[in-house]
């Protein structure tokens, strides 16, 4: 159950109106009043002689009341609760009873207070109702909402509890502001799937993935199409920033500025130069990427799947400060991924960095210093470029995101430990993006690995099964029943060739991490096995490699098996 405390208004016949009205979409059915402060309050909805001007002048009484030099500007308050969609459909009584809750833990009517603020509760659909209120008390005092949003989702908590409706993670004031209604409104209205505000958000946050400064910063937010706005202190420093996206107008058709403390709390200008100052190397204004940077995509992305497997140790065994760090950086990762994503894989990791985002803030303050690896990682994608979907960036991205979806599901793990259920659910969303976008990359380069391995001398065959059984016997048996045991026998004869131990190697890639987020072993070792070893990601590129093997594996690609199902004749079976 969720309830919004929407901006406060002027006008209380304005909002009775709407309320009543038959909405933007004409989706209000059958408004009516389900409670209100006073038994006898007139009912426009369903009383033919109730007017909208009867409610108005009943709950402005006390507000009317007051010389008008002390009436408050803005005196209606306005807040909606809704059920989720798999809810049952409760009962006019039902919401009335909820309605109270909702004004009494909220302090604008406390039970038992004859003298609080009047309200009004109107249901003009199954799964919502609308609380209105007027901000003066019937003694003349105003109310004490101190807390108010966060009183009000307590209340929600225990909704849920005593009416069986299906419980959300509690908040702790660490989130984003969510969109106002009037923002939501606005980008239904213009056919925006998101609100400005969040697309702010977004486009600012992936200006800091990997940013070492200020004007490095701004530039980004510049070169991403916003208008910024800077403000400079006498000493030439700079105090604060605003940006907009150009076509987000007032009604004085002015573009609609926010600061980047309004847009999400590690946004703010001292929480942005903290991270220039986390140990990330450092380049100067007119130099181009450091000599440690990656000369492309592919690079890149093999450098961050590094960094994501250390990082993962440390939150498995850090300290919280410096797990929070990393945490925090690998968003910036998944922000910098999605920037530099293919087309096929844009929109799926652009969720999963929204997803995540709310992963990357809890009360555990992160320890500056720590993290610098993931964020110089993400810094190299953005400075690597765009990734083509093919080769080896198509097949280094899927390495990445493997590795990338083991740190997340690391973080899901951690924020759970530690009670952080909005946290935990962000992760646990963003993993599942991930898994999405892994699918749309992983195919081709696996289905010719797997073709490869099929292909092997018997010999040759089972020599790669006694590496298996001698590095991890306990889940040799597992690993040879999955279709993805072909494309792994190629890798382990490709590392071998190389020069690399496969026994040595496979240990060392099973024992530092456990595997049972993973539906498919074979194809995470493959990633891992790949990267420890430097082959290439795209077997296409191991020498030796023809032109017909390359057409034989890229027919033989199919599309992947349903969660939780194994096609034994697909090259590729599904990740995680």
């Amino acid at each position: 159950m969720i309830p919004s405390i929407h901006d406060r208004g002027s006008e209380t016949i304005g909002l009775i109106r709407y309320l009543y009205g038959p909405g933007t979409k004409e989706e209000h059915i059958d408004p009516h009043l389900v409670a209100a402060f006073d038994p006898l309050t007139p009912d426009p909805g369903r009383d033919p002689k109730a007017t909208y001007e009867q409610l108005q002048h009943l709950l402005d009484q006390p507000v009317t009341a007051l010389p008008t030099s002390k009436r408050p500007e803005k005196h209606v308050w306005h807040l909606s609760v809704r059920a989720a969609p798999e809810d049952p459909i409760l009962s006019d009584e039902d919401w009335a009873a909820i309605a109270r809750r909702m004004v009494a833990a909220t302090g604008i009517a406390p039970e038992g207070d004859e003298a609080a603020c009047r309200w009004a509760a109107v249901r003009h659909a199954d799964d919502h109702i609308h609380i209105i209120a007027t901000l003066v008390r019937d003694d003349g005092r105003r109310p004490r909402l101190h807390n108010e949003a966060r009183r009000a989702q307590a209340e929600c908590r225990r909704l849920e509890v005593d009416y069986d409706l299906r419980r959300v993670a509690p908040g702790d004031g660490t989130a984003a502001k969510p969109p106002t209604s009037a923002e939501r409104h606005k980008a239904e209205r213009e056919g925006r799937d998101r609100t400005a505000r969040e697309e702010l958000r977004e486009t600012v946050r992936r200006a800091v993935a990997g940013a070492t400064r200020e004007e490095e910063f701004l530039g980004r937010l510049k070169d991403a199409g916003l208008l910024v706005r800077t403000k400079v202190l006498p000493s030439g420093d700079l105090q604060g920033y605003k940006v907009a996206l150009p076509d987000d107008r007032n009604g004085d058709k002015e573009p609609v500025y926010y600061a980047g403390s309004t847009l999400a709390p590690d946004l703010s200008l001292p929480r942005v130069r903290k991270r220039f100052s986390d140990g990330t190397p450092r380049q100067g204004p007119d130099t181009t990427p450091s000599a440690q940077a990656p000369s492309g995509p592919a690079t890149a992305r093999r450098r961050t799947a590094t960094a994501a497997w250390q990082a993962m140790l440390v939150i498995d065994h850090g300290e919280d400060a410096e797990v929070a760090a990393h945490i925090a950086a690998a968003g910036e990762v998944l922000d910098a991924l999605a920037k530099t994503s293919a087309a096929h894989t844009r929109a799926k990791l652009r969720e999963a960095a929204f997803a995540f985002e709310r992963a990357t803030r809890s009360h555990v303050q992160a320890e500056r210093g720590h993290g610098h690896s993931l964020r110089q990682a993400a810094r190299d994608l953005v400075h690597g470029g765009p990734a083509l979907g093919r080769g080896e960036d198509g097949a280094t991205t899927a390495m990445v995101i493997d590795m990338v979806f083991f740190l997340v599901t690391a973080a899901a793990h951690w924020h759970a430990k530690k009670d952080h259920a909005q946290q935990a659910a962000g992760a646990r969303q963003a993993a599942e993006h991930l898994r999405s976008a892994y699918q749309a990359v992983a195919d081709i380069p696996l289905a010719v690995l797997y073709q490869r391995g099929r292909h092997l001398s018997e010999s040759l065959r089972y020599k790669q099964i006694a590496y298996l059984r001698q590095a991890v016997p306990q889940l040799a048996d597992q690993i040879l029943a999955e279709p993805g045991w072909c494309a792994l026998a190629a890798t382990l004869a490709d590392a071998e060739k190389a020069g690399n131990d496969p026994t040595a190697l496979l240990a060392e890639a099973t024992g530092r991490r456990e595997l049972d987020s993973a539906d498919s072993i074979s194809d995470v070792l493959v990633w891992r096995l790949r990267r420890m070893a430097d082959l290439p990601a795209d077997a296409t590129a191991m020498p030796g490699h023809t032109r017909t093997t390359t057409r034989v594996s890229t027919r033989a690609a199919r599309p992947l098996a349903e969660p939780g199902r194994t096609t034994p004749q697909s090259p590729v079976n599904q990740h995680k």
